[in-house]
């Protein structure tokens, strides 16, 4: 499709003329996202990074990155960012449009199988559901307290089985006498495993069980009084499991679908919402993949200016003060106004 929409702008004298993308970030505690779109929704580039826990670091990876794997012909004309660390990548790269992550999840699940009524997103740390009706978020629940709940809890069983955690789902996927495993808790459910293996049961019902665990923990707390109904999208890290796939399957009895970029919808919700936000006509506030050599300082105050004692964050780049934010009467943060909407 891209060699196509390259020739269509293809002059008789073999100049290239600019196209139009859009770049979607997700921002995230455990890994930072990007998709660039095309002008007509083809992914472009779409990079994966872990955040650990320098989150400034892995957007200016992530920018180089993306710029490498972009012909030169293409040109940013909106940026989106979603994750928890939305703002802070929004101001480093210009932003066009700034989105939490239940909108930015549901307009990805929306733009992937229109008619979309569920999402069951489960990521490294946290999970969620949204409930869409004629493609418009109704509902959400998310839980980030509960380690049994989330991604984390399969790698650290898989650590402990001393299986590689791309290997769990296609094994668990071979049981045929899965064992019933404890999975409200974290702590209950290892030390239930435990007892299973000196029980003597199979790796393979072991980890089917693990799958079922959490998938009754996801229902019996994220999902509780929600109402779940087909077409359901299953979407985060933990979807590349084909054992979950098929617990949630068997718990829900029916089909659950697993997008091709079910790893970094967040991403791309937020590029689609860039391509929306912008027009033809538009100027973007994207900065540019120079970003990715500037240096940026985040700095911290209190504001003692009233009885609240604010405290006042700002960053600079490139020496430059970009934003500060924190403060609840605006009289710092209005100086330098955050490129959000």
């Amino acid at each position: 499709h891209v060699i196509k929409e390259t020739a269509m702008y293809r002059h008789n004298v073999g100049r290239v003329l600019p196209l139009r993308a859009y770049l979607g970030i997700d921002l995230g505690s455990v890994s930072t996202n990007f998709i660039v779109l095309s002008q007509n929704g083809e992914v472009l580039a779409n990079i994966y990074l872990r955040t650990q826990g320098n989150p400034i670091q892995a957007v200016k990876k992530g920018l180089l990155r993306t710029k490498s794997e972009l012909p030169s012909n293409i040109t940013i004309s909106g940026v989106g960012t979603t994750g928890s660390g939305r703002q802070l990548a929004g101001i480093m790269v210009g932003a066009d449009i700034v989105k939490n992550e239940i909108t930015a999840h549901g307009i990805a699940a929306a733009n992937e199988v229109p008619g979309v009524r569920t999402v069951l997103e489960i990521g490294g740390q946290d999970s969620k559901i949204i409930i869409l009706r004629d493609g418009m978020v109704i509902d959400f629940a998310m839980n980030t307290v509960c380690a049994a709940g989330t991604g984390s809890f399969l790698d650290r069983q898989a650590e402990r089985l001393g299986l590689p955690i791309e290997q769990f789902g296609q094994l668990a996927m071979r049981s045929q006498n899965p064992v019933r495993i404890a999975g409200r808790c974290a702590v209950f459910a290892e030390s239930d495993m435990i007892h299973k293996q000196q029980l003597g049961h199979s790796m393979e019902d072991i980890a089917r069980g693990l799958c079922q665990a959490l998938v009754r923990n996801y229902l019996n707390n994220v999902a509780k009084g929600k109402d779940i109904f087909p077409p359901v999208l299953f979407q985060g890290g933990v979807a590349a499991n084909v054992g979950m796939k098929q617990a949630f399957e068997e718990a829900l009895q029916m089909e659950v679908w697993v997008p091709t970029q079910h790893a970094v919808m967040g991403a791309l919700g937020a590029a689609v919402l860039a391509r929306r936000k912008t027009t033809d006509s538009a100027k973007s506030n994207f900065r540019g993949f120079k970003v990715s050599d500037w240096n940026f300082d985040v700095k911290g105050k209190q504001c003692h200016g009233c009885s609240n004692c604010c405290e006042v964050v700002e960053i600079q780049g490139e020496g430059q003060t970009l934003a500060r934010w924190g403060d609840r009467c605006g009289r710092w943060s209005e100086q330098i106004p955050m490129q959000t909407a």
